[in-house]
Parts: structure tokens; C-alpha cells; sequence
């Protein structure tokens, strides 16, 4: 247990939060938005006068969500990062409580070094545990363990009206399974709960392997589900005619043996961006040319080696503010998933739209999802490939683009997630969730969002 941050929740403080700057923007900086008021508070007593003083207010964690699903334009937001205390660490059992505004950065500091780590994590540790449980993430491993949600044993959620209510699977399941993926519309998360899953040595078995086609790269990761814990690959979406989604897929899975490595200290990033980029920087051409690039970086067809957790789960943490690339116009990230029948062809039409749309991205994701099921009712992973893809904005033609691959996603029976959007039509939206009426019936009627008030009005 981090005993220092722990003994400082009885410290005084006063009962005013902590007041930033209410031009508060998400990780992909469409869409702008201006709050009301965005304070910060460190202590309980100040999270109840805040969420006492809002008509309309959103929790904020670290701004990690792509699109306006962690915006409240107009309205109030109530950041959570220095609600961070570690409330209690089993080094025994790995069961760990901690509020919820500690990230997965600070989470791994302490219990990485006692031999744990988490049991699921996004591609950026700079993610609060409120905001994953908000958006219940998903990682590299959800064909072994599922989302994020499926490890949380408990968490408090504090409603608009005052009163908290301590979730579990058993214990006010509705309000628990609401939460869970529940985008921080039902309340104020407290502090989570979870399991984390034991671990002898911060080094990976990394294997990377080149694949000509989509086919092979879907082939490759399903060949690779017995053995490997975690799986991920990138694909050329600029490809084209059969290497249409070429690429490299990389497995993964922890070292077994223990060898000195947990008690490493964790890296701080090694170089920031400190500008916007210029428009042509993530063009068309360039994009091609690093996508290029990448793919023939490896000579063989495989590479072995070990690596740290940092680069194989984090890779761009390495670099902060890295989102400043894409310029002031900012970025859109699509994710979706589709079933695995007939999957490929699926995606192989998602992919097409997009290069007649002239989009461009030069991160390109494809893993599998397997068959555990999310506690959550608006929890996005189910069965099939999912595919996510970082693009600039350039405007009508992309939105228009996304617009049809939408289509394409609704009638394969996909779905596409709220934590990466900013545009999609909201009646679209709610076709892809069949747990939706269920799960308003549990929101807070003072909790809002930019996304949700979006989706209502189109």
C-alpha cells in the first residue's frame, strides 16, 4: 500500500475545489466546447458542493475520450484527476480500492512493484479509473478477460440528489450495470474496486509478424488465441486490390519467470510536442509514405524480443501531447465492430469507403473480441473485429465517409463506440445498442454530455 497517499486523505483542506480553466477540450480537440465551470476537487467534502451547485454537470477524468462524450458545452464539468487517493491495497490478494479520479499511470507506480498489474488496459495509462469504468475500456486481451468492467468488484456512485450507493454484481445491479459503459451519465463515480491479475516480471514475450492481406492478419489472430494473451494488429488502410489491410500483427504475454524488472521505475515521456502541426503534416502522401515505411521496417517476416510493459502496451505515451499532430483542426477517431461472420468482407467494405472518401490514417487497429460478455448495458465490445483508425479532420468529405461506414457497420449488425465519437447520427446510435431503454431508465437527471444531448437531436 502507498501509505503517503493514503494518510493524506485525513490532512485538512478547504472545501473549495480547485478552479481550472473551463476551455476544456477532448484528446482528439473536435469538438470545442466552453464549460460553465470546471473545478477540481481533491476531497469528498468538496465533491458534494460541487455536484450540489450544477443543473447540468459531467465527471472529467484526463480527457482521453476522442469526441464529446467527456464534454459538457455550456455546462458544468467536475475534473477528477486529484480525486486520486489509494484507499486500500491488498498485495496479498490484488484486490485494490483507490478514488476515482487515480489513473492507470499512478495505479501501476504502486502495485506493479508488488507484482500486480492491471487486468485490462486501454492503449494510454493516462485514463482515471472513473473514466474507465465510464467507458469501460478494452484492451489487447478481451478475447482472455473481457473489458475493464468485468474486474470491477464495487464502486461508490454519488447521485445528483446526494445520496451514494455502493454497486456490486449483486448489490444495486441496475445502477452497476448502467455505470459500467454508462459514459459518466449516472452519477458521479466515487471510488472503484478491482481485481488485479498477478505478474513476475514488467517484461513482455513480443512476437510481430507480417501478414499480406487482411485475411492473413484476421487468420493469424485467431490462430493466436490458445497461446497469447494479448493480440493487436496495424494495418495500411491505404492499401489496396489483395493487400487491402496488410499489415503486422504483435502478440504478447507477460515473462513468467521473475527476474528483478518489477521494481523498475516507470519512464516519463521522452519528448513532447510543443506546437500545432501544419496541415500537410498528416496528409495523404505522408501518411502513405510513413504506412510504407512501417510495414517494410521489418525485414522477415517475424521478430522475437522482450519489451517493457511501456512500449508494448503504451507506445505513444512516449510522447506527450501527441494529439497536437494532427493541427488546430484536430483529429476524429472511428471505432467499430462487426461480427465475425462474414467480418473481413465487412471490414474489407468499411476500409474501401474510406479510401474512396480520400482518408487517410497512419494508426490503424484491428484486433478480435471474444465471447466474455461486459457487465455493462452500453458497453461497446461484442463478438467480431473491431477496427480504429486516427484521421485528421479534414472536413465533409471524412464525416461523409464515416457517415457510410456507418451504414455498413448497422447492417452487419456492428456497432461503433461513443468513447471514440464526435459525429454520428444519434438514432443510428441508439439502433446499435439493444440494451438502451434499459439503461435510461438509470440515468441521472442532472447528468448530461455534448454526446448525449447530440444523439437526442439528430
Amino acid at each position: 500500500m502507498d501509505c503517503r497517499r493514503v494518510d493524506r486523505r485525513y490532512c485538512y483542506r478547504s472545501n473549495v475545489g480547485a478552479l481550472v480553466s473551463s476551455n476544456v477540450t477532448s484528446w482528439g480537440r473536435f469538438p470545442q466546447a466552453e464549460h460553465t465551470s470546471a473545478a477540481a476537487p481533491e476531497w469528498r467534502e468538496q465533491l458534494i458542493n460541487e455536484v450540489k451547485k450544477h443543473d447540468s454537470l459531467l465527471a472529467f477524468g484526463l480527457g482521453r475520450s476522442y469526441g464529446d462524450v467527456c464534454l459538457n458545452d455550456g455546462a458544468a464539468l467536475v475534473r477528477m484527476h486529484r480525486y486520486s487517493h489509494i484507499l486500500s491495497f491488498d498485495r496479498t490478494t490484488g484486490v485494490l480500492r483507490a478514488e476515482s479520479g487515480l489513473s492507470i499511470a499512478e495505479m501501476l507506480s504502486v502495485v506493479v512493484p508488488a507484482g500486480w498489474f492491471t487486468p485490462v488496459t486501454p492503449g494510454t495509462k493516462f485514463v482515471t479509473l472513473g473514466g474507465a469504468v465510464a467507458n469501460d475500456v478494452h484492451g489487447k486481451n478481451h478475447h482472455k478477460v473481457g473489458t475493464f468492467g468485468c474486474h470491477v468488484r464495487a464502486f461508490e456512485l454519488l447521485r445528483s440528489d446526494g445520496t451514494t450507493h455502493v454497486c456490486t454484481p449483486t448489490q444495486n445491479q441496475g445502477l452497476f450495470r448502467a455505470t459500467i459503459g454508462g459514459m459518466g451519465l449516472t452519477g458521479i463515480i466515487t471510488w472503484v474496486e478491482i481485481q488485479l491479475t498477478p505478474i513476475a516480471s514488467r517484461m513482455i514475450e513480443e512476437q510481430s509478424i507480417k501478414a499480406r492481406s487482411l485475411q492473413e492478419v484476421v487468420d493469424l489472430t485467431e490462430a493466436s488465441d490458445a497461446d497469447w494473451d494479448y493480440t493487436v494488429s496495424w494495418v495500411d488502410v491505404m492499401a489496396s486490390g489483395a493487400a487491402l489491410g496488410k499489415g503486422i500483427l504483435l502478440r504478447g504475454r507477460f515473462a513468467s519467470q521473475h527476474d528483478g524488472t518489477l521494481a523498475k521505475p516507470h519512464p516519463r515521456p521522452l519528448l513532447s510536442v510543443p506546437v500545432d502541426g501544419p496541415h500537410w503534416l498528416l496528409s495523404n502522401p505522408t501518411i502513405r509514405l510513413f504506412n510504407t515505411f512501417w510495414y517494410h521496417k521489418q525485414l522477415g517476416r517475424e521478430h522475437h524480443r522482450m519489451v517493457d510493459i511501456e512500449p508494448f502496451f503504451y507506445p505513444l505515451d512516449a510522447v506527450g501531447s501527441w494529439n497536437r499532430l494532427y493541427g488546430k483542426r484536430g483529429m476524429l477517431q472511428y471505432q467499430c465492430v462487426v461480427p465475425m461472420q462474414d467480418g473481413v468482407a465487412t471490414m474489407k467494405s468499411v476500409i474501401r469507403e474510406l479510401q474512396k472518401g480520400s482518408v487517410a490514417s497512419f494508426l490503424a487497429v484491428v484486433k478480435k473480441f471474444g465471447t466474455i460478455e461486459s457487465p455493462g448495458l452500453m458497453s461497446f465490445p461484442k463478438p467480431g473485429l473491431t477496427l480504429t483508425l486516427d484521421m485528421p479532420n479534414s472536413g465533409k468529405k471524412l464525416f461523409d465517409a464515416l457517415d457510410r461506414c456507418d451504414e455498413i457497420v448497422a447492417a452487419a449488425g456492428g456497432r461503433v463506440y461513443a468513447a471514440k465519437d464526435a459525429r454520428i447520427n444519434g438514432q443510428r446510435f441508439i439502433g446499435m445498442y439493444e440494451h438502451y431503454r434499459e439503461f435510461v431508465d438509470h440515468i441521472d437527471p442532472r447528468c448530461s454530455s455534448s454526446f448525449w444531448r447530440r444523439i437526442h437531436n439528430s
